[in-house]
């Protein structure tokens, strides 16, 4: 599936914030392992360090993120944490968010990807296993290990170029954004005048 996946800066974190608040208390409880407060969401997304970590989203035409992928680095692996608003799944998604993810932490030079989840998460379970991902299972939640090869010239321009494209979309849906909000600022100035006429 080829989705613009455009990796988040640090500005972007209240747009984060937004997306994490929009999960329902079930998906909150899939996506963090607990039904998180909004207050704990707000402490979980200004804990992301962007200068360690990589956050990546998938944005719709206004700008809202409907995809979002965490991927957090330690020594010798990356751990991932996916979500994905309610009326946007079943289309692929998850799984574009996971190939972005991998790229990104083979470059970084770590030796696998694990994703921590549930087992009741049935989307990430079914994610883990299309990806023939190593699972083990206990007390009720899941680690799917993924072994990654190492970085070399492919990996490194598939990330370049995907940011790229992902950059180049984010600035096209801006300004038809912008459009879109200056032509329904004058429509309504103009409606405004034509009444009090």
């Amino acid at each position: 599936m080829n989705l613009p996946i455009r990796e988040l800066s640090r500005a972007e974190r209240p747009a984060l914030v937004e997306h994490f608040l929009q999960l329902g208390w079930h998906d909150r409880r899939l996506r963090f392992g607990t039904p998180l407060s909004d207050h704990a969401v707000r402490e979980y997304a200004e804990r992301i360090d962007f200068a360690h970590d990589a956050v990546f989203a998938i944005a719709d035409e206004e700008l809202h993120l409907f995809g979002v992928a965490h991927l957090a680095r330690a020594v010798w692996h990356a751990e991932l944490g996916i979500s994905v608003l309610e009326g946007h799944r079943g289309g692929g998604i998850g799984g574009a968010l996971l190939a972005r993810a991998h790229l990104h932490a083979r470059n970084w030079g770590v030796h696998a990807l694990l994703m921590h989840c549930l087992t009741e998460n049935a989307a990430m379970m079914r994610l883990a296993r299309r990806q023939a991902m190593d699972i083990v299972t206990q007390a009720g939640e899941a680690d799917a290990w993924l072994r990654l090869p190492p970085a070399d010239a492919a990996s490194h321009f598939g990330a370049m170029f995907a940011q790229r494209v992902a950059l180049f979309d984010h600035a096209l849906k801006s300004q038809l954004a912008a459009t879109r909000r200056l032509a329904a600022a004058l429509t309504s100035g103009t409606a405004s005048r034509d009444r009090g006429r």
